[in-house]
């Protein structure tokens, strides 16, 4: 075989293209984790009880395609390489499911309404898989060195903090003007908004990115092999676990976010207001991931301090509010977002190092199918978290568009600040024991080039 140099400089041009496509995800993702369930609730007229249904039986879904589909891009065969034309092809399918997604239909029968919201919201999950696992995997097919690797991982975080902020800025007041006043008309608009950026930042993406690093050809491998291959390595299972715990306290709090401020305080515009003062903190804190780990020379040791100060600044949340103390809710805000995102950045760094510490250690090398499960970790703790939010706030006595009952302003102020507060320590606590370091890894790297060589 030819022992192909991988440890190689990517060009600027490609790490902003790869930075896109997690712009182009956001666009899709994060505007269906924060806007999603309350217009299933307050605009498509679905109960709570059924959305929490949802959530849950929707990761069984997840179960099953996101290994599938992890383990047919590893065996793509393209001139464009394994998983590139999954992003040129998936992109565009993924973009008109996000549409239908949004187009509400109140008028219907609540079973008409139930089924039209399972059947758009799989098929969704199922075109987000075929989009995402690609993209996820790309970083580690562009580059075995791991500084690289690392800065292709802060653009991305970057490019996704960036669009975050301005999807959380923007989306209310667009859902407005474009619906003028009418939210089911300003969901769907804002919808295919959306689904041109997801679709044209993918094809971005795809266009000005280059595979490097190739899978070794094999025989079939089953999945009992893969599974085995995926228990022996120990970074994997933490970076699992870590991910599992970023779904569960990320989405669910992102879920409680527009609830927490159009019923907790009583304005939704606030939320845009918020979104507007944590971009740039969103922005630099993406950033300081490459001194941290510098510093610290191991990828999970940063991603763990980010998580602890994540969470005892979401913690300090609690005590303020915007109607009350707005200087220092706001202060602590900017805080845990700041932290938030050099997390952000370093989670999703170490994922390609994990498959280089399993192919050194079983000699199977299955990016995809390694990333599937990364991507269900998340997915699982994403359903959790906001299925977990949905009954809750159902069995409170949740009613869409009215003031709420006590109980139900205390479940949704506990949603923002102290219950993901806590949530992010224990994800540092896990985090904290990973130990793959950089001396480490560039000594696989060099036994892993000796074998192909042999």
């Amino acid at each position: 075989m030819e022992n192909k140099d991988t440890n190689i400089k990517v060009p600027l041009l490609s790490k902003i293209a790869y930075g896109m496509g997690d712009v182009g995800c956001n666009f899709s993702w994060m505007f269906v984790g924060n806007f999603l369930m309350i217009f299933y609730t307050d605009v498509f007229g679905i109960s709570m009880s059924a959305v929490a249904a949802l959530m849950l039986f929707s990761r069984f879904w997840d179960a099953i395609n996101d290994p599938i589909i992890g383990s047919l891009s590893d065996k793509t065969h393209s001139r464009w390489g394994r998983y590139r034309p999954w992003l040129l092809i998936a992109a565009p399918l993924t973009a008109a499911v996000l549409v239908l997604s949004f187009w509400a239909h109140p008028d219907w029968s609540n079973g008409a309404k139930i089924t039209y919201m399972v059947i758009t919201y799989c098929i969704l999950v199922l075109g987000y898989t075929c989009v995402n696992i690609p993209y996820g995997t790309l970083c580690g097919a562009m580059t075995q060195n791991i500084e690289e690797r690392a800065k292709i991982n802060t653009f991305r975080s970057v490019s996704a903090m960036i669009a975050i902020g301005i999807i959380n800025i923007v989306t209310v007041p667009l859902i407005s003007s474009l619906g003028n006043g009418n939210d089911k008309k300003g969901y769907l608009l804002t919808a295919l908004l959306y689904g041109c950026i997801f679709a044209a930042c993918h094809i971005f993406c795809f266009a000005k990115t280059k595979e490097a690093v190739e899978i070794p050809e094999k025989k079939k491998i089953s999945l009992n092999t893969q599974l085995s291959a995926v228990v022996k390595n120990k970074p994997y299972l933490i970076a699992v676990a870590g991910q599992f715990l970023f779904g569960l306290t990320l989405y669910g709090r992102n879920a409680d976010a527009l609830y927490y401020f159009t019923y907790v305080e009583g304005n939704q515009a606030l939320f845009s207001t918020y979104s507007l003062c944590i971009i740039i903190p969103s922005i630099i804190g993406a950033a300081c991931f490459p001194p941290l780990f510098k510093l610290t020379n191991n990828k999970g040791r940063s991603a763990s301090i980010f998580a602890l100060l994540t969470g005892i600044s979401m913690f300090c949340m609690y005590f303020f509010s915007v109607g009350s103390a707005p200087v220092p809710f706001y202060v602590f805000s900017c805080l845990a977002q700041f932290f938030f995102s050099g997390f952000n950045t370093a989670i999703y760094a170490i994922i390609p190092d994990c498959v280089e510490y399993g192919e050194w250690k079983t000699g199977l090398r299955n990016d995809g199918f390694q990333y599937a499960f990364i991507s269900l970790g998340n997915k699982v703790g994403m359903a959790i978290g906001t299925s977990v939010l949905a009954a809750v706030l159902g069995a409170c006595g949740y009613a869409a568009n009215q003031q709420q009952n006590e109980a139900v302003l205390a479940v949704m102020k506990h949603s923002f600040t102290t219950i993901p507060g806590i949530l992010w320590i224990v994800t540092a606590a896990v985090l904290f024991c990973y130990r793959l370091n950089r001396k480490a890894y560039n000594q696989i790297i060099q036994e892993i080039q000796k074998r192909k060589a042999e």
